[in-house]
């Protein structure tokens, strides 16, 4: 593990950029698309509460992301034998305490817009900022780190699926719809296969540092078994959907079922550094599901 000792003061941009991880910011973009193509689908789209929640949802993921980078260096999650990309702070490219004040300075600004979003939507909103904000703490630091604890996916599917695309139409049309959870749910469960894929590959390296994730506890076959039930569970949701008056568009997210089939089965033929590429190709299902499921509930 490298330390902090003699740390270059101005960490490069494209450190910076490796810390933010742009390839989770879709986690955090398109729970807020389709919350937004919902409000538009009952005719209660608004621009600006729109924005907001796009800006905040992607702040939100980085603030993870960084406070992530500060925890796992602190507990040794992250060390030489890991698999996964570089990570800043356990390298000695960032130093702690310059990632802990900008975790601070992703947090104030997500506060501040929040409290835009509620002078716009109300109190309920302010509730869902403050607990996105505390669970962004808590997914890998505080006295009950979820990441840690098994809870990852759980905290997935919750706030990057249902906090995030029924808070996003909440803050547009003013009330609840049963529906958007439907359409949140599959976002989230997809979301979470991220987080389950990179714990079946790190499940060495994040027992030896007592990160009990759920691949550390139920082993790698069950963790698998996990994985394809969130995939297809995420497909029932759309046919839900069609039986509550969606039109048939809805339909268009069963497309990429052949995707995810491919997708599931290279997980179990890989291992190690080779499922990164598996890795990536989650993260492509769920950019493309969403775009699909966005679009189909547009044109619902």
């Amino acid at each position: 593990m490298t330390h902090n000792s003699g740390l270059p003061t101005s960490p490069s941009f494209r450190a910076w950029i490796a810390a933010i991880r742009p390839k989770t910011l879709p986690a955090g973009i398109l729970p807020v698309m389709v919350g937004s193509a919902a409000a538009y689908h009952d005719n209660g789209f608004a621009v600006i509460p729109a924005l907001i929640a796009l800006v905040c949802a992607i702040l939100i993921q980085i603030l993870t992301n960084f406070i992530n980078e500060i925890y796992d260096f602190r507990k040794g999650a992250d060390t030489a034998e890991r698999l996964g990309p570089l990570r800043t702070v356990a390298n000695g490219i960032i130093s702690e305490s310059m990632m802990m004040k900008a975790s601070i300075l992703v947090a104030t600004v997500t506060f501040a817009l929040g409290l835009w979003l509620v002078w716009i939507a109300g109190w309920a909103i302010l509730l869902i900022g403050l607990l996105s904000l505390l669970m962004a703490w808590a997914y890998t630091g505080g006295p009950y780190p979820l990441a840690y604890k098994g809870l990852g996916e759980i905290f997935v599917i919750l706030f990057f699926g249902i906090a995030a695309v029924m808070g996003t139409y909440y803050a547009q049309t003013g009330y609840w719809s049963y529906d958007t959870l439907f359409l949140a749910l599959p976002l989230g469960l997809l979301s979470s296969n991220l987080l389950s894929i990179n714990n079946i590959r790190d499940r060495e390296t994040d027992s030896k540092a007592q990160k009990r994730t759920i691949a550390t506890r139920i082993g790698r076959k069950n963790a698998e078994l996990v994985l394809d039930m969130q995939t297809l569970l995420s497909y029932v949701f759309p046919i839900i959907l069609s039986f509550r008056g969606y039109s048939y568009p809805i339909l268009l997210p069963l497309l990429t079922l052949p995707i995810a089939v491919i997708m599931l089965k290279s997980v179990k033929s890989r291992d190690g550094r080779e499922l990164n590429i598996s890795l990536q190709d989650s993260a492509k299902l769920l950019v493309i599901f969403g775009l699909v499921l966005t679009i189909g509930v547009l044109l619902s």
